[in-house]
């Protein structure tokens, strides 16, 4: 007992001069515990010497304090030694400090999901590390797929998760710089004006022929370009960029830079016909906003070659291109090919579904956008697919909710219990317990709500101890239950139980997220409702509030009726 008498000792010193003086037996127990974890089964053996131990070191002087630390425990007044995080992100090739620039460029066709938070914060924090700036620009060059409704989506999504950029802009904004480069491709010939049908360009892309379009000269080509403003229609015509049609990367086989959509644009309406591709938009965009690091997800990794040649043939700079893997959760998949089909069919509420990976979805279920953010920078950017199991992100966000989690009883498949010989009316509980969060006050009668699960294993004759009232003898077993209370009843080795006042409880529907998918099968049992009973103190939250369910588990108040379950 000597060492770690010591030990207790030099935690109780360290935190005592580290608070002006004072310290608590439960934050030494706490330091104790956890650095010497064989300690968990003798806590009874320890309580004592350390509430010794602290009242002790609690009775001396600050100063007496910082001279006994200096004569027996030195090393405690040891500057600590800053430690640069990057919390996974290695160092940037190239980067200059104060001239990085990144930009984060999604499409407003979907609404924002896990995958988007995990391409925002990398380029959001990379900016950050080396003090130069990030832009926010939204891809919105196909108005066929695009909104307003996900366009503000993105923006609310990105300001959830606290993104910070230094511009916002459109790439829309561009339309006339897009022609122009266009044009110009096209006069230097090293893009042409392709009418032959689709099924024609796919079948000589990969049988890696020339198109017949492609021997046309500069004349031909600008007035091809001309008719595509007006005499084309869709699929009729489109600029192709001269690549390679040998090359072993398909993506180079003369892809496509322009082509006409007659759908009217959510910002500019019916002022432009001719939308360039992504490729297209991207490479110069990047270009002008000088883009120094360009990040996004490996599926655009063979593209690289085709944004460098295109801007090989303008004479632009180029941006360094970095890639990382694409992030989604197993069961919950991100593709707007299979989330739009369920939600048409009724299989899914909406975009806020609890079950879904979506930005609307995670904030409504309880995840905390810093959670979302620790977890992404701890996987680092790395290449390798990432099919997280979504408890590695509860693990995240555990840390987040439980210090501000209001404790609170909830029954499910209620029992009645009866129960005799109450000496009180109301008691008193805490509302965290290690946080002073204060105490709220239950009005109770003889009359409570116990949970069916605890009630299977209740005995006639036995012993129970109902949390934060008493223990209560149990008298008769049933449908319903009776007990007498007993004041000081035995308190280890019991069956101990939450509960609600049955007069004054709360019902409300708990529902119950689960993985949407199961292998390749949607998952019919993915959103469980149960009809529970919890205090009358969950009306008095707001909605939002995160709540920990004693002995179930986090969840956040998503109304007055209804809860929705976080994760253990």
């Amino acid at each position: 007992m000597d060492d770690i008498r010591k030990e207790i000792r030099r935690f109780a010193l360290q935190n005592a001069f580290e608070h002006e003086g004072k310290t608590q037996d439960k934050i030494v127990l706490s330091k104790i515990l956890g650095t010497q974890p064989e300690f968990r089964t003798k806590v009874k053996e320890i309580i004592g010497e350390i509430s010794e131990i602290v009242s002790s070191v609690n009775q001396i002087s600050l100063e007496e304090q910082k001279k006994e630390i200096e004569e027996n425990f030195p090393e405690l007044l040891k500057p600590k030694e800053k430690i640069i995080e990057r919390e996974g992100l290695p160092p940037l090739e190239g980067a200059t400090q104060g001239k990085v620039v990144t930009r984060f460029p999604p499409e407003p066709n979907g609404y924002p999901h896990i995958g988007h938070a995990k391409a925002a914060l990398i380029n959001a924090e990379y900016a950050k590390m080396y003090d130069g700036k990030c832009i926010l620009r939204l891809d919105d060059t196909n108005p066929e797929a695009e909104r307003m409704e996900y366009h503000a989506a993105i923006k609310v999504g990105l300001d959830w998760l606290g993104v910070e950029f230094d511009v916002i802009k459109n790439t829309s904004d561009d339309m006339n710089l897009f022609y122009e480069k266009g044009l110009e491709l096209i006069n230097s010939g090293k893009a042409y004006v392709c009418t032959c049908k689709r099924d024609t360009i796919s079948k000589n892309r990969r049988e890696r022929k020339e198109c017949k379009c492609s021997l046309g000269d500069i004349k031909k080509n600008n007035q091809g370009w001309e008719k595509m403003f007006e005499k084309f229609k869709p699929g009729e015509a489109i600029v192709r960029f001269r690549g390679d049609m040998k090359s072993d990367n398909a993506v180079m086989r003369d892809p496509v830079l322009f082509r006409i959509i007659d759908e009217k644009h959510y910002i500019k309406g019916n002022q432009y016909r001719i939308w360039p591709s992504y490729d297209f938009s991207v490479a110069i965009e990047d270009s002008i906003d000088g883009i120094t690091h360009a990040f996004r997800s490996k599926e655009f990794e063979l593209r690289e070659d085709l944004i460098n040649a295109i801007l090989d043939a303008l004479n632009m700079r180029k941006p360094y291109q970095g890639f990382f893997s694409r992030l989604e959760f197993k069961g919950m998949p991100i593709s707007k090919r299979i989330l739009k089909p369920l939600i048409e069919e009724g299989k899914v509420s909406w975009y806020d579904d609890p079950r879904l990976p979506t930005l609307e979805a995670l904030r409504r279920r309880g995840i905390k956008a810093e959670a979302i953010k620790k977890f992404i920078l701890s996987l680092g950017l790395t290449k390798a697919n990432t099919l997280a199991p979504f408890d590695a992100l509860e693990s995240f966000n555990r840390k987040f909710v439980d210090a501000d989690s209001i404790r609170l009883f909830m029954v499910k498949n209620p029992k009645k219990l009866r129960i005799d010989g109450l000496p009180f009316s109301s008691v008193e509980i805490p509302n965290h317990p290690i946080k002073d969060m204060g105490k709220r006050k239950i009005e109770i009668d003889e009359n409570f709500l116990i949970p069916g699960e605890d009630a299977q294993n209740i005995k006639e004759g036995s012993q129970i101890r109902l949390l934060g009232l008493g223990s209560v003898a149990i008298t008769k077993v049933n449908d319903e239950f009776e007990g007498d209370y007993i004041k000081n009843g035995e308190t280890e080795n019991i069956q101990k139980i939450q509960w609600v006042p049955q007069k004054t409880s709360c019902e409300i529907k708990l529902l119950v997220p689960n993985h949407l998918f199961i292998e390749d099968e949607f998952n019919e049992n993915s959103l469980e409702e149960f009809e529970v009973y919890t205090e009358p103190h969950y009306l008095k939250l707001k909605e939002g509030e995160e709540i920990q369910f004693v002995r179930f588990g986090y969840c956040r108040k998503d109304s007055q009726n209804q809860a929705i379950f976080t994760h253990k």
